[in-house]
């Protein structure tokens, strides 16, 4: 595979996407690796009540949780008004985690090919114990070390930028109904020297990786965050692209480049602007303007008050449907903290995150909606066309279902572009998973949108992706858009 490609070579992350060819390991090889990690580790992770969290208590009347340094996060009561959506009003536990943490991979150029240092890593909350991660994830108060453990490996890459080249530095949100305007640093950079590969670190290509994730819950949230941010093209492909006649031309190539022997459809929404169904100025007005229309407003309230929530011994919940509070106890030989206390997110209910579809003037568009939620920066930020839960919930009642929810219930086999089962980040959640689907309907079909819709190419995403206007949801399934045919 890798030689077919090689004219790729003027752009690295391109031909990295296009290489499934392994060096340093064969892709069944780096498998079996990464489940003898799992063995490895021995991570064990038990419920416990709030009174067995160490650093951890209850400020006074239950106003908040928190960590004694006063670092890390806490776990603080909101009260939501808006006029988005149905409910306008309404009070929740949330995260409170101000400080800016890293999401960072380093890569390295090993004969022509951009190879990324991917790690195999345990966290309280992961589905399945071990998820492949970045090269470091780490919030601030982990990298300053507030835990007195030992600082993440590969950390002085990040904050020694002689040592490096940024090839792609971006801040981007955290989930919106989870937590209060948090924001992580994603950066990918570039190494020439010799660097060691500690244990627990592998090198995979974007290709592999990508592969990886048509997996249920192997690639984390972290990682697809920062992969996410990644242009598969770079410049002068778009421009040599946007030079071939599509419709008259039955050898597609670009700079040698066979296209035929990939998606067409996403080469073409990334690199055609004759096609799009709106200009960027018309996108930006439509955000502008969702912006001026929506409203929210947060205030802070004490835990014990939060309407129809309650505090018990272990946990903090709704008799309803949402997620609750809990508290757990963790050891791993593989952290840099052995063994520690911490609350989590819980939730067992199953969302459905997914992407609706559909060629307009012959390009793929994306259908994207300007939500609501609670912990947003800026009011509203871009989502996928659903975003929702509890799908089974919602199955109870049609009438409480999002628009475009029954494209994803009814699809057929031959609309599904990409399902999987993902989980969100175990640092902070626990066993909190979301179907991943990006579906694709006829061309013919005429879809009315709401007002807060709005129809995107990838190039077009891809361009607002660098600006933090997509929430983290939206960014996990295009981390999953691979250049590859579907069938390969």
């Amino acid at each position: 595979m890798k030689n077919i490609f090689e004219a790729a070579g003027s752009s690295k992350f391109f031909l990295s996407s296009l290489t499934l060819d392994n060096q340093f390991q064969k892709f069944d090889d780096f498998l079996k690796w990464f489940h003898e990690k799992k063995k490895e580790d021995n991570f064990i992770v038990n419920e416990i009540p709030f009174s067995g969290l160490d650093q951890w208590d209850f400020l006074d009347n239950k106003t908040a949780l928190v960590h004694h340094s006063g670092k890390f996060f806490k776990i603080e009561g909101i009260r939501v008004r808006t006029n988005f959506g149905g409910q306008k009003e309404w009070e929740q536990p949330i995260i409170n985690q101000p400080e800016i943490g890293i999401l960072g991979i380093l890569t390295k150029l090993f004969n022509g090919t951009l190879y990324f240092l991917m790690q195999a890593k345990m966290e309280p909350g992961n589905v399945n114990g071990l998820q492949l991660s970045p090269t470091i994830q780490a919030t601030k108060s982990n990298f300053t070390r507030v835990h007195k453990g030992k600082s993440p490996d590969y950390l002085n890459y990040f904050i020694e930028g002689s040592r490096s080249e940024v090839l792609i530095d971006q801040l981007q949100t955290e989930q919106g109904g989870r937590f209060l305007r948090k924001r992580n640093r994603n950066i990918v950079i570039r190494i020439d020297e010799e660097v060691e590969v500690l244990p627990n670190f592998c090198w995979l290509t974007l290709g592999e990786i990508k592969k990886l994730l048509e997996l249920d819950n192997f690639v984390n949230m972290d990682a697809r965050s920062v992969i996410s941010t990644i242009p598969l093209m770079n410049d002068q492909l778009i421009l040599d692209a946007k030079k071939i006649d599509w419709d008259n031309n039955s050898d597609l190539s670009i700079n040698g480049i066979n296209l035929n022997l990939l998606n067409l459809d996403l080469v073409q929404s990334i690199c055609c602007e004759k096609g799009q169904f709106r200009s960027t100025d018309q996108i930006i007005s439509w955000y502008t303007s969702q912006k001026v229309k929506y409203e929210l407003s947060i205030e802070t309230i004490p835990l014990s008050q939060l309407k129809d929530w309650k505090i018990t011994s272990d946990t903090i919940l709704n008799n309803e449907r949402y997620f609750s509070v809990i508290g757990v106890e963790v050891r791993s030989g593989t952290r840099e903290v052995k063994t520690w206390t911490q609350p989590l997110i819980k939730d067992s209910n199953t969302g459905l995150l997914g992407f609706l579809t559909k060629k307009i003037n012959g390009i793929l568009h994306f259908l994207i909606q300007a939500k609501v939620e609670p912990g947003n920066l800026d009011i509203i930020e871009l989502s996928p066309t659903v975003s929702c839960s509890n799908v089974t919930h919602l199955m109870k009642d049609t009438s409480s279902w999002p628009p475009f929810l029954e494209y994803f219930i009814n699809t057929s086999h031959s609309q599904i572009l990409y399902n999987t089962i993902q989980s969100e980040e175990g640092g902070r959640f626990f066993h909190l998973q979301n179907r991943n689907m990006i579906i694709e309907i006829d061309e013919a079909l005429d879809v009315v949108l709401p007002g807060n819709y709005i129809w995107m190419t990838l190039s077009q995403m891809m361009d607002f992706m660098k600006y933090s206007m997509f929430n983290i949801e939206a960014r996990s399934l295009v981390s999953s858009l691979n250049f590859f045919r579907k069938e390969a």
